[in-house]
């Protein structure tokens, strides 16, 4: 059973609440602190509305509710460094509805890696309940994202609009690879020139410093240990923060895991095959649908290229100037292949490529984007590549390269583009400061239980890195036999349930338990 941790201060959040905004409130320094950064940790924060910290139509609803309120955080912007240049970091928080049963601060992640986490606190504590009754739901902003200060800059909404109908990448040819890694070296050099402190703050955006904010943030907001909720690459940061503060951790559930140990190649061909039992189960159910756009499950792959690779030489006019390319077409097959939910778009968008329409896959692709309807993007993507190029070893050798586009192809032959595997380096390879992380197994010794949620037919994040990261952070593992990615807190009773009971009082579900929709 989990001990109830109290706040290290007098201080509540629900007397605070009734406070009209803004209002200042000490709550820390709690729990362990680093000598070196008692300041950071015993910080007053200042809480006021949370409109302002929308960064567009993706988070202005939730973050529009009176319920929230929001704040910055200042952290440094190098831990090695704590006396220099500092960094602020977005934060929500929901009080618990039920103050005299609080637990105390319950963090949430939604992924990425590079996602804004504000919204998805917000959405999750007014969907959940019987949860945010008994804790503050809280999200955070990971350095260099959404509206934490600064933000990772590396192209314009119109540079990302331009590149997307550019399909070029497609030609593996020694000048088509000679003008891809060009582009890539671009894209390193403008990350580098337009983002606040340059190199400095390139260096310093990976998971290794997001788990020391967190911990800043657990001690500023009254909390001796952490109560944590991560999805997907949420998940690799709880499993780096709990070996970084084994001391510091209540509770943690991980869903959608991503293996610390797996080697990042290893990992993108895993992600592949997974994306294909993902369309293999949307063909199944397709074919059972009127007007399916494949005559078989066998010939689906085939199917499935014969309607979009025509696309890399006459891109669809969507309206506006904007062309649906190749590109295009299988971003947005991905996005709908995260959830069933999404199957009939799908459906729909495969349609009107027989149609010469692309208005459906379009709008799939720019919400996995996140691009809005004026043309903007939020911060995810330069995150995502920043975070990654930082967090994982690099692969630079172009023989070492073409293995990989070979070996993903080969595991999801549905995104096989008909070309030869390219030798193109990516982005990463061409980085200017050098990698914080390494895959290997976390050190968790005296970390209490984590409940690890692993789906069977997880696309993005398969089922097997579940019982992998299960298995290193000595957790319990429930399983739910679905196709989608991430389920906890998203209606299903049987997950919900067994999540909330180990969050609240500490009692994981049985070995062995499994989950359906």
């Amino acid at each position: 059973m989990l001990a109830l941790v109290a706040s290290g201060c007098t201080s509540r959040v629900g007397e605070d609440a009734e406070r009209e905004l803004p209002y200042e409130q000490s709550a820390g320094p709690a729990g362990e602190v680093p000598p070196e950064l008692e300041e950071f940790y015993a910080q007053t924060l200042t809480w006021e509305k949370c409109a302002d910290y929308a960064t567009g139509e993706f988070d202005s609803q939730p973050l529009a509710d009176p319920a929230v309120e929001c704040t910055r955080l200042s952290v440094p912007l190098d831990y090695a460094d704590p006396s220099g240049e500092t960094i602020r970091i977005g934060v929500l928080r929901r009080s618990a509805g039920d103050e005299s049963e609080r637990i105390g601060s319950l963090m949430v992640n939604p992924g990425g890696p590079g996602v804004a986490g504000l919204s998805t606190a917000a959405s999750l504590a007014a969907e959940n309940e019987d949860l945010a009754d008994r804790f503050d739901f809280v999200g955070f902003d990971p350095r260099g994202v959404g509206s934490s200060e600064p933000t990772i800059s590396c192209v314009t909404g119109e540079e990302r609009d331009a590149d997307r109908a550019d399909d070029s990448e497609l030609d593996a040819s020694p000048a088509g690879v000679a003008r891809a890694e060009q582009e890539n070296r671009d894209y390193a050099a403008n990350c580098e020139q337009r983002t606040e402190f340059g190199s400095d703050m390139l260096a310093n955006l990976g998971t290794r410093d997001v788990v020391k904010d967190m911990d800043v943030l657990r001690s500023a907001l009254g909390d001796e240990k952490l109560n944590y909720v991560g999805f997907s690459y949420g998940t690799r940061i709880g499993s780096t923060y709990a070996e970084t503060f084994p001391d510091s951790v209540r509770a943690m559930v991980l869903d959608g895991a991503v293996d610390p140990n797996k080697d990042p190649v290893e990992e993108v061909v895993a992600q592949g095959k997974g994306f294909q039992e993902a369309f293999d189960d949307f063909v199944t159910w397709c074919l059972d649908q009127q007007d399916c756009p494949f005559t078989s499950a066998s010939s689906a792959n085939a199917d499935y290229q014969s309607l979009v690779r025509p696309l890399a030489e006459s891109p669809i006019d969507v309206g506006d100037g904007r062309p649906l390319s190749y590109e295009d077409a299988t971003t947005g097959t991905v996005q709908a292949l995260y959830s069933e939910q999404l199957w009939d778009h799908l459906q729909t968008g495969l349609n009107e490529l027989r149609q010469h329409r692309g208005d459906t896959l379009m709008m799939l692709a720019d919400l996995y984007l996140e691009r809005s309807t004026d043309g903007e993007y939020t911060t995810t993507q330069d995150a995502f590549v920043a975070i990654r190029c930082v967090d994982d070893p690099r692969v630079t050798d172009p023989a070492k390269v073409a293995e990989v586009n070979e070996r993903y192809k080969a595991a999801a032959p549905f995104l096989d583009d008909g070309n030869p595997p390219s030798t193109a380096r990516d982005s990463c390879a061409f980085w200017p400061v050098p990698n914080t992380g390494q895959p290997h197994l976390p050190q968790v010794e005296g970390v209490p239980p984590i409940l690890v949620i692993s789906t069977t037919g997880d696309p993005a994040t398969p089922y097997q890195a579940g019982v992998s990261l299960a298995k290193a952070l000595n957790g319990a593992l429930l399983t739910f036999e679905a196709t989608q990615h991430t389920v906890f807190l998203q209606g299903n009773p049987c997950v919900d349930e067994a999540g909330t009971d180990y969050l609240t009082d500490g009692t994981l579900p049985s070995e062995g338990t499994r989950c359906q929709p």
